[in-house]
């Protein structure tokens, strides 16, 4: 490990994040019944038969994650890397109070992943690679071990979100606070007084982690971090030799979803180029905290289009209802039926209002069922229902033709 690597070693074992953990329950109640690995395996692998055996890697595994992952799928087979030892230690304690046979931790920064010489399914780098010196070299470090079909699922810092993270982070560097415990009890008490219009007061009034001394210290004293636009994030997959798939959660980046439906610029954006849609609607929100996508291989033997609603394809496709979605049923405008509205979403605007039609076509998606045997079902309803990330679409069954 370089020198320059060890700067963020010696900040995560003084403040490990996310901050430690003792109790798994509410990821072994939340998985128990495999709806969740499901919808999972459909976000990364539409076309392919459905398998919860994988091999996962999470790179930067922290002090929880890779625990978390073994318990999520008990019949795959993790491995834990991460360059803090505080953090591998307190996965250590959950993996040994979890009795998890099935995950095993290395101190290893994500630079050296081709030494654990094997190649895993599905790769885990989420709010890791941002702190790299070089987070184009990390990923493509992580493309060597990645399978010819595995898929990896990014996360990295989004720019115009973090804005008021980006000021506080240069203030606290001007007047050279450091991450000593006075100096965070002091800056504790400097943020409480902030201008109530400040940028980063509404992550300060929202957002849990700016509770906690060393999640506040990750945030804003961290020794090494850097925020991406979608133009960015899309050309650091790109040049690492992989190939965009989609976003974790795609409704926020589509212009067929939410506000922008109902003004003229919506049919503008929508028919731009995919990834300048994409672009325009993270600057059309503007709070975008982190973007958090799936890539694979640029010679991946997947099909780039999994999903086909303009072709002969769709009535095969088989709906499942993400764990998140809500059907909310009172209370409602006249003339609707009900609306669909996933948890999972922070913008407000990102939902689906349903007609009688509609909804009762909606509450017969049971997650085995094809939409050729769903009646009323149409191409049109459930693209709109995938681009508002109300169902996950299993594509692995052939079509008749």
């Amino acid at each position: 490990m370089s020198a320059d690597g060890d700067v963020i070693a010696r900040f995560y074992n003084r403040h490990p994040y996310p901050p430690p953990v003792d109790d798994l329950t509410a990821d072994v109640a939340a998985w128990s019944d495999g709806t969740r690995r499901r919808v999972e395996h459909r976000r990364l692998w539409p076309t392919l038969a459905y398998r919860d055996d994988h091999t996962i890697l999470v790179a930067g595994c922290g002090t929880s994650q890779a625990a978390r992952y073994a318990v999520r799928y008990p019949d795959a087979q993790v491995v834990g890397i991460d360059v803090s030892p505080t953090s591998i230690g307190a996965t250590g304690r959950l993996v040994d109070e979890y009795g998890l046979a099935n995950v095993e931790l290395h101190e290893l920064p994500i630079e050296e992943a081709g030494s654990l010489q094997r190649s895993f399914d599905h790769i885990v780098c989420t709010g890791v690679l941002h702190h790299l010196p070089d987070p184009a070299t990390g990923l493509r470090c992580l493309r060597t071990v990645l399978a010819a079909d595995g898929a990896l699922r990014l996360m990295v810092y989004g720019s115009y979100g973090r804005f008021g993270v980006q000021l506080m982070q240069d203030y606290c560097r001007l007047l050279g606070v450091t991450p000593e415990p006075s100096e965070i009890a002091d800056l504790i008490s400097t943020l409480r007084e902030l201008p109530t219009a400040h940028p980063l007061g509404h992550l300060l009034r929202n957002t849990p982690d700016f509770q906690h001394d060393d999640a506040l210290a990750d945030a804003l004293l961290n020794p090494r971090d850097r925020s991406y636009t979608v133009p960015e994030a899309l050309a650091l997959v790109d040049g690492a030799g992989m190939r965009f798939g989609r976003w974790v959660r795609q409704a926020p980046y589509r212009p067929q979803c939410g506000a922008l439906t109902e003004v003229p610029h919506g049919r503008r954006i929508a028919a731009m180029d995919e990834h300048d849609q994409f672009a325009a609607m993270e600057l059309f929100r503007a709070t975008m905290q982190r973007h958090s996508l799936i890539a694979y291989r640029d010679d991946s033997p997947l099909p780039a289009n999994p999903l086909g609603w303009d072709d002969d394809r769709w009535p095969a496709y088989v709906p499942i209802r993400p764990t998140t979605v809500t059907l909310v049923e009172e209370r409602l405008p006249p003339g609707v039926a009900a609306v669909l509205i996933n948890q999972a979403h922070t913008d407000r605007d990102l939902v689906l209002f349903l007609d009688a039609d509609e909804r009762r076509v909606y509450q017969q998606v049971d997650g085995n069922r094809a939409l050729g045997d769903i009646d009323g079902a149409t191409a049109g309803f459930f693209e709109r229902l995938w681009w508002h990330d109300l169902v996950m679409i299993d594509a692995s069954a052939p079509s008749d033709d």
